[in-house]
C-alpha cells in the first residue's frame, strides 16, 4: 500500500511539474511579409522611406514574448517620398559614409534583452541596437496580436556616429539642420 501511494504521489508530482514548464518557442519572422518604414526630420520638412529586414525571430515562453533578434539590410534603405534624380541623390547620400556607410556596414541588428508586459498584448522592450558597428541600449513599446507584431521606435542617430547635418555637432547649419532623432514603424509577420 505504501509503495502504491508513493508511486501515485511521484506520478502526480511529475505531471504537475511538467505542466509548470512551458517550452521556449522561437518564431521566425517572415521578412517578405514584414515592413519597416523610416521617417527623418529636418528644419524644412521630412523624408520617409523603407528598409528591409534580412532576418528576424521572436522568442515566446507560452504566449509571453521573452526575446528576439533582427538583422536589417542597410543596403536596401531608400526614400519613398521622392522620385527620379532626387530619390537617387537621397538614397545615395543615406548609403554614403555621411550617414549609414553601407559599404562597410551592410547590416544593422537588434537583440532584445528584456521584455516587460504592460498589458495583455503589449510590452516594454529593451534591447541592444547596433548601427555602423556601434551598439547602444534602446527601449520601445511593442504589441503582439496573433502572428503579427508592431512597434514604433525612436532612434538618436548621433549615438551611432551618424552626425551629418546635426545641430548638436555643427554650428550655423540654419535651415539645413537635420534633427538627431528619426522614427521607425515596424510591422512584423511571423
Amino acid at each position: 500500500m505504501k509503495k502504491k501511494l508513493l508511486k501515485s504521489a511521484l506520478i502526480l508530482a511529475t505531471v504537475v511539474g511538467a505542466s509548470a514548464f512551458t517550452a521556449l518557442e522561437t518564431k521566425e519572422v517572415k521578412v517578405e511579409n514584414s515592413k519597416v518604414t523610416w521617417k527623418g526630420y529636418k528644419v524644412t520638412g521630412s523624408h520617409e522611406g523603407t528598409i528591409n529586414l534580412k532576418s528576424g525571430e521572436l522568442s515566446f515562453d507560452g504566449e509571453t514574448l521573452v526575446g528576439g533578434n533582427f538583422t536589417v539590410d542597410m543596403t536596401s534603405i531608400g526614400a519613398t517620398d521622392l522620385s527620379g534624380e532626387y530619390k537617387d541623390k537621397l538614397d545615395g547620400h543615406l548609403k554614403s559614409d555621411d550617414f549609414f556607410g553601407v559599404a562597410k556596414y551592410p547590416t544593422a541588428s537588434l537583440t532584445i534583452t528584456k521584455t516587460e508586459a504592460t498589458s495583455k498584448n503589449a510590452y516594454k522592450v529593451t534591447g541592444n541596437l547596433t548601427i555602423k558597428g556601434k551598439t547602444n541600449p534602446i527601449t520601445f513599446d511593442l504589441s503582439v496580436y496573433g502572428n503579427k507584431a508592431t512597434a514604433n521606435v525612436k532612434i538618436d542617430r548621433t549615438k551611432y556616429d551618424v552626425r551629418y547635418g546635426s545641430g548638436s555637432f555643427f554650428d550655423n547649419l540654419g535651415d539645413k539642420t537635420i534633427y538627431d532623432e528619426f522614427d521607425l514603424v515596424v510591422d512584423l509577420a511571423f
